[in-house]
């Protein structure tokens, strides 16, 4: 593979090994109801805190990647705000409910009989709008995440073998179990298939460092009062949406404090998402504790702590999780792309506004070599399917998709 661009002069031999273990592909997402759900795990990154440029030491971006990677942060607590802003139309809160109902698995409450403390439906809601989290870890074994709501608040829970989610507003509590091993030092969220922080949204922004990535530190930064270093990835390829992810990386702990992906399109951040407050002090003990309100509805999962991942936003390895899927192309241009069975597309012109024509009228009709199709897009991620039922979806733009769809007829 070839070495990272950097202007510090990254040469080939430099962190060869623990390139290798980032290059499963992440970039590639696939929207099952089209949108949506897969902008949680590609994005994020708003304009960093502008507090000042503190004066630190030189580091390479080789450097700074590997003190990401081998930051030992166990003990934390803090603020996040997380701003999403992917361009979809205005629909009423409808899209939350979709969400809701992709993301729900047995007993999540998709069908109407599960519990809305779920985890795998509730942080879904973290793909659109403004949130405020506050977060807590002690070690492998304990944390906690709040989302912060309207006069209500959702947490979830994990200390030991016990996984707990409470939603305040409907007085429901969701209970699953883990294995205390399976648990994630210095992450902010128990659910490790839901990214909450910086931390999460990095991890899964490096798998993506191959030769196809300029990787460069550009100064510093101030954020929750932390001196950080600015890491900055860039795509090399023409094609694809994204335009820059910035890490801020704390000096210190090598811990990330803000990620921010803004496209290639320019304009805003598709996503904002750093500390506000963080301190590395060790919890009360007491912030893991929970026991279920007096007269809360308790539902047990039944299949465990791997219940969330029936729900998980659509990202990361899906190739072996979605029967039929395959990735064409390399690098940010990845597209990931399967046959639906449906021939036929979306019914655009069925009679009453059926949900296919409500889809429709949100997406731009293509013709190719490939017949025709409806491009679906968002300011990041964009699906093409077309009228055969196959579907190509990916973080790349308009153009992009139907020269796969063409190229694959």
């Amino acid at each position: 593979m070839a070495p990272i661009d950097s202007d510090d002069n990254t040469t080939a031999g430099e962190g060869e090994e623990l390139r290798a273990g980032r290059r499963k592909a992440a970039r590639y997402v696939v929207p099952v109801a089209v949108m949506g759900v897969a902008a949680a795990t590609i994005g994020l990154v708003p304009a960093l805190a502008d507090s000042g440029d503190p004066d630190l030491p030189k580091i390479t971006a080789q450097q700074l990647i590997e003190k990401i990677a081998t930051s030992d942060v166990e003990q934390m607590s803090g603020t996040v705000r997380i701003n999403t802003d992917l361009g979809l139309p205005d629909l009423g809160g409808l899209e939350s409910g979709l969400l809701s109902g992709m993301s729900a698995g047995p007993g999540s409450g998709g069908d109407g009989e599960g519990s809305a403390a779920d985890p795998s439906a509730k942080l879904t809601e973290l793909v659109s709008g403004s949130h405020t989290l506050r977060v807590a870890a002690d070690g492998p074994d304990r944390q906690k995440l709040s989302l912060l709501e309207n006069a209500a608040e959702y947490s979830l829970v994990h200390n030991g073998e016990d996984v707990w989610g409470y939603d305040s507003k409907s007085n429901e509590v969701y209970h699953s179990t883990a294995p205390a091993d399976e648990g994630r030092p210095g992450r902010g969220t128990p659910d490790k298939d839901v990214p909450a922080t910086p931390k999460d949204f990095a991890e899964q922004a490096l798998k993506a460092v191959d030769d196809t990535t300029s990787v460069t530190v550009r100064g510093t930064a101030q954020v929750a009062g932390r001196d950080a270093y600015r890491l900055v990835v860039e795509p090399k390829q023409d094609g694809s949406t994204v335009g820059a992810i910035t890490v801020a990386v704390d000096a210190e702990t090598g811990l990330p404090l803000k990620f921010t992906l803004t496209p290639a399109s320019g304009g805003a951040a598709v996503v904002d998402v750093g500390f506000t407050q963080v301190s590395f002090a060790k919890p009360e003990a007491s912030t893991f504790d929970f026991t279920p309100p007096e007269g809360a509805k308790v539902t047990e999962s039944d299949t465990g702590a791997k219940a969330p991942e029936h729900g998980r936003p659509a990202g990361g390895d899906l190739a072996g999780e979605l029967e039929g899927l395959t990735v064409i192309g390399e690098g940010w241009n990845s597209i990931a792309t399967f046959d639906t069975g449906a021939r036929g597309g979306l019914p655009t012109g069925s009679p009453g506004g059926g949900l296919g024509g409500f889809l429709g009228s949100f997406g731009d009709q293509v013709k190719g070599d490939f017949g025709s199709g409806t491009v679906f897009k968002t300011r990041l991620v964009n699906a093409l399917i077309t009228d055969d039922g196959k579907v190509y979806a990916g973080a790349v733009t308009k153009d992009a998709l139907v020269k796969a769809a063409d190229a694959a007829r």
